[in-house]
């Protein structure tokens, strides 16, 4: 299966139009991804806290850590450094936390404000070796960028 992404952003946008509650947001985005595409493992938020620090925030899927510092993994990474994270084999990857042994492969995209400033990490875990591509992380982060910028609330 592959993700339609012009129908997947449209429900989006029609779920979450006017919505201004970051944690709704991220809930809705969670699920509505998370179905679009059986590559889709664990799919999910890990909210800026803390200076330096990731909690977890509305998921789909198993058990996630539950923090993780700035400093740590691949998620951490897409936080301290505010570029996306496209990882082909987690194994590989240094300081890679196995929140989940079945994760493969990871993508995991930064949420930012209408400030510009990382709110979050967008989290996508694949029971897949070498599961996500370029189109997955363009289009995914046009989709956080219109729904946390204010876009779809006319702000």
């Amino acid at each position: 299966m592959t993700v339609d992404y012009d129908t997947l952003t449209k429900t989006i946008v029609a779920l979450t139009a006017g919505e201004t509650d970051q944690v709704a947001l991220m809930a809705t985005i969670a699920c509505e991804v998370h179905h679009a595409d059986d590559r889709f493992d664990w799919t999910g938020f890990y909210r800026v806290t803390d200076p330096g620090i990731l909690k977890i925030g509305p998921y789909q899927g198993g058990h996630g850590c539950l923090v993780i510092p700035f400093g740590r993994g691949v998620c951490g990474a897409a936080a301290r450094t505010g570029k996306v994270q496209l990882v082909a084999d987690v194994h590989a990857f240094p300081g890679h936390i196995a929140c989940a042994s079945s994760t493969q492969s990871e993508l995991v995209l930064p949420v930012r404000n209408a400030s510009g400033e990382v709110i979050a990490v967008f989290d996508i875990d694949s029971d897949q070796p070498d599961a996500f591509t370029d189109e997955d992380a363009e289009k995914l982060s046009a989709i956080l960028s219109k729904a946390f910028s204010g876009e779809l609330r006319g702000a």
